[in-house]
């Protein structure tokens, strides 16, 4: 085996994927082979095992066992593994330009919660937040006991508390466009490719950017986009208790929905003050939203 390298998937199209070979810098454009199977084509995270090519590039030959993977269902009830091996979901929303969507940030939160993965919050454009917004977020989520970082990548505030958090976590990167995800890869040294990556998304083929940032003993790679991290269908007891706010709740009914159910703790909790009323409105929204 001594004439393969093993490498990292760092983002996958509909018949390449870019790679990252250990020890070595840049990404590298592979082809995927047939005789690999549907069953087994990689997905970012997943660890392999390739063959140089003369003249360049690479051909995947093994894929390494996975450790963990992060799966969704479609809306046609079928399974997509997305990730493996990963650890932590890194959410980013900007306080202004585009504004904070609560309902977004608290979907990808609860999608981390339901995969048993470890979700990082990360704030940007502190320099545009309006007047006591930056504190309101702040505290509200870490209030809920999720680690929080406030970063402007442009200018270094707080990309070496970022580079520490990751050290020793396999992580994905996900946040609407606009945010600053590509500014965060930047200001932590990872490597960029806008490459000739096809993607099909809603009927069309579209060319990705492939990102990734080796820190110590860890990795964050950027994600396929907000919309491959939908719940799908979900009980209401599911959906509940991947809000720790709400989880912790316990109603006169133990199937209450908690929208107009009786002696609803959750309902008085938020008259109350105790749980915010931006996460109440998210779990209603997404539990409408379920299939």
């Amino acid at each position: 085996m001594s004439d393969l390298c093993r490498a990292l998937v760092v983002a996958v199209g509909k018949n390449s994927a870019w790679l990252s070979l250990d020890g070595v810098g840049g990404l590298v454009l592979a082809s995927l082979r047939r005789s690999l199977g549907k069953r087994s084509m990689p997905v970012p995270g997943d660890r392999l095992w390739v063959r140089p090519l003369q003249g360049g590039g690479v051909v995947i030959e093994r894929l390494e066992a996975r450790e963990s993977s992060i799966e969704r269902r479609t809306p046609e009830g079928r399974s997509k593994t997305m990730a493996a091996n990963v650890d932590t979901l890194v959410v980013v929303s900007s306080f202004a330009d585009p504004p904070v969507r609560t309902l977004t940030l608290d979907q990808l939160v609860a999608f981390a919660a339901l995969h048993e993965v470890e979700p990082v919050i990360v704030f940007t454009k502190p320099d545009l937040a309006a007047d006591d917004q930056e504190r309101v977020l702040v505290d509200l989520y870490r209030g809920l006991g999720y680690q929080v970082l406030v970063i402007n990548p442009k200018r270094g505030e707080n990309v070496e508390a970022l580079r520490l958090l990751l050290a020793g976590r396999a992580a994905l990167l996900v946040g609407p466009s606009g945010v600053g995800k590509s500014s965060i890869f930047r200001a932590l040294g990872g490597e960029a490719v806008v490459g000739e990556l096809s993607r099909r998304g809603l009927g069309r083929a579209t060319t990705s950017t492939a990102r990734l940032y080796r820190g110590t003993d860890g990795f964050l790679i950027d994600s396929p986009g907000v919309a491959d991290f939908g719940l799908g269908p979900l009980a209401c007891a599911q959906l509940a208790g991947a809000f720790v706010d709400l989880a912790s709740r316990r109603c006169r009914f133990r199937d209450c929905r908690h929208l107009e159910e009786p002696d609803c703790e959750v309902r008085r909790a938020v008259d109350g003050g105790q749980i915010a009323q931006s996460r109440y409105d998210s779990y209603c929204k997404l539990l409408a939203e379920s299939p």
